[in-house]
This record gives structure tokens, sequence and C-alpha cells, in this order.
């Protein structure tokens, strides 16, 4: 059962096995990475910073996030027209819909932009 959605940068910082990734994320991460929901959102918006050279990952990031254990989201046609209705504290396209699809699941998201709260979602850091 899926527990959490993980916001993309949390995402790259457990991949990259980053420091400054809290605690209690990577030692949840390592226990049970199925926990956490991982968006087809932030692999769209991975894929498009990697083909403008703003990041470099492996070709096969899709199967190492698969492989790493945690759960895949699809994004469904409610949640991307939901953005519609967001007031605008973020400008951010991909976070605005990571916020949709998570309140629309009701899930707790883990991000440390402090402007995911101003949604009314649950954020964890």
């Amino acid at each position: 059962m899926i527990s959490a959605l993980l916001d993309t940068q949390p995402l790259l910082w457990v991949l990259a096995g980053d420091r400054r990734l809290p605690g209690w994320l990577a030692e949840e991460v390592d226990d049970a990475p199925s926990a956490f929901g991982v968006s087809a959102v932030s692999l769209w918006e991975i894929a498009i910073k990697r083909s403008t050279g703003k990041l470099t990952v492996p070709d096969h990031l899709p199967d190492i996030v698969s492989d790493l254990g945690f759960s895949e989201l699809s994004i469904t046609r409610r949640q991307v027209w939901a953005v519609a209705d967001l007031p605008f504290h973020h400008r951010d396209p991909f976070d605005r819909l990571l916020i949709a699809q998570a309140a629309d699941l009701d899930l707790p998201i883990v991000s440390g932009d402090r402007a995911f709260a101003e949604y009314g979602v649950e954020t964890r850091w």
C-alpha cells in the first residue's frame, strides 16, 4: 500500500544517495520502498530536464525506479483537470500536478518545497 507520494527532488536525491536527503526518509525508503509512490509526472519532469541538458540521468531510469521497488503512480484525467482549480501558490506545472495527484489520492507528499503546504495537502519533510 502506498503511504506517500515522493516529489521529484527527493526521488533524485534517493537515486543519487545525496546526503541532503532526510535520515528518516532514507531509512523508510530502505525499509519499504513500495510505500512511496513515484508519479509519472516526476519521470516526465526528469525526462524533459534530461533532454534540455539540465540533468544527467541513466537512459534506463524508469527501470531503476521500478527495480528499487517504488510504486508506480499513473496520472488520471481527473487529476490533470484538477490543476485548473488550484490557486497559483506555485507556478511549476509539474509540482502543481503532483499536488493535484496527492490531493486526489489523499496522500501526503514528501517534499522540502514549503509552497506545497499552502495547498492543504499534507507534506512530510
